[in-house]
């Protein structure tokens, strides 16, 4: 791993951060995790296993340290952890298509949804949290689903752009 690839993973973990506190919170209080679109970018930036590994930790992590969920932190690093190795699992297979706009669209919301239900799963059955699963997966995951979908079509293409401007050794880089 080089410098400058860790330095963008960071920024981009930061970004993260910054919207996910910075975003209101739906539904009590619960918020549409935004750390989790700017991890799908870093994956697709750089998928291999060290890159994978080293966001799902940070954004689960610090998913985890801002969750107004009660009992958060654990269920929160379960989920990005889970959900960065799916993801990652999912861009390998699909590795033709991923440089699709609509593609890496779609994967990001297939994502977010998986994401979604790994944290209610993991709140359930982990912490003994008594929640309605399902109430929880359409008012908050599914909004989630599309605010992230949406910001992702959005700050994908910025994203993409500074990279093949830039020196940056990822994928995108390497494809061009």
């Amino acid at each position: 791993m080089n410098t400058k690839n860790l330095v963008l993973m960071a920024l981009l973990v930061s970004v993260g951060a910054t919207l996910y506190v910075v975003i209101p919170g739906i539904n009590g209080g619960m918020k549409p995790d935004f750390m989790l679109t700017m991890m799908f970018v870093g994956i697709l930036l750089f998928p291999n296993v060290k890159s994978v590994f080293l966001l799902a930790v940070t954004t689960g992590v610090l998913s985890g340290l801002f969750s107004t969920f009660p009992g958060g932190f654990f269920p929160n690093i379960i989920d990005k952890f889970i959900t960065a190795f799916v993801f990652l699992a999912l861009v390998m297979i699909l590795k033709k298509f991923v440089s699709k706009l609509p593609v890496t669209i779609a994967l990001c919301a297939v994502g977010t949804l998986l994401s979604g239900t790994i944290f209610l799963s993991a709140a359930i059955f982990v912490i003994g949290a008594n929640i309605p699963f399902g109430l929880l997966l359409a008012t908050v995951v599914l909004p989630a689903v599309l605010m992230n979908g949406v910001a992702f079509a959005f700050i994908y293409p910025i994203v993409i752009t500074l990279v093949k401007r830039s020196k940056f050794d990822t994928a995108v880089s390497q494809t061009a």
